[in-house]
């Protein structure tokens, strides 16, 4: 019986790598599965999932995805969508439909909450819907484990106010516990790179 799967992760904890290597563990056994990521996250400028490892695969667009037949979303094994915390309320029960009606597994991969702390609408509906929740886990500076996505300026003052969403500022995230983040300490070692 397939299942929607939700890892989830703050930024830095590999997240991107497991979709990737999940892919390729499905090719290896002779199984397709669709890499799948929202139209919103065209940092590439074209569809593909990369990881900061340097791992990466062509995907197509959820838009695509939704307008696809069922014939064709069935002859895949899995659906692996990454940057799920983009998609929509609507766009995750499009996911719950693929998996309960077309018995295809999907697993889903994103952030749980932004630097505001604050959920996703995507990963908001994947915690209420998703069958199996799991954590992808890193560690803040200090050793605890990295439950938020600290977002700082070019002075490496954390920011707590924002736009939601900013799309190719990876070198302006990091992982931190909630103790540091809540202070605001990036770390004694921390040091802001050049632009």
């Amino acid at each position: 019986m397939a299942k929607l799967y939700f890892r989830y992760g703050v930024m830095g904890s590999s997240k991107s790598a497991n979709a990737l290597m999940v892919r390729y563990n499905y090719e290896e056994r002779g199984q397709m599965a669709l890499m799948v990521k929202p139209a919103v996250d065209q940092r590439e400028g074209r569809a593909v999932v990369n990881s900061r490892i340097g791992l990466s695969h062509s995907c197509v667009w959820f838009e695509q995805l939704e307008k696809m037949d069922q014939e064709a979303i069935r002859s895949y094994q899995c659906v692996i969508v990454d940057e799920a915390q983009f998609l929509t309320k609507a766009q995750v029960e499009f996911l719950t439909t693929i998996v309960d009606d077309m018995n295809v597994p999907v697993i889903c991969y994103g952030l749980r909450a932004d630097f505001r702390g604050e959920l996703f609408s995507g990963s908001e509906a994947l915690l209420a819907w998703a069958d199996i929740i799991e954590e992808v886990k890193t560690i803040c500076w200090c050793g605890r484990k990295a439950i938020f996505n600290a977002r700082f300026d070019a002075h490496g003052v954390v920011l707590k106010q924002g736009e939601q969403v900013v799309l190719g500022a990876n070198d302006r995230y990091i992982g931190l516990c909630r103790r540091h983040w809540k202070s605001g300490d990036l770390g004694p070692d921390f040091q802001v790179k050049a632009e």
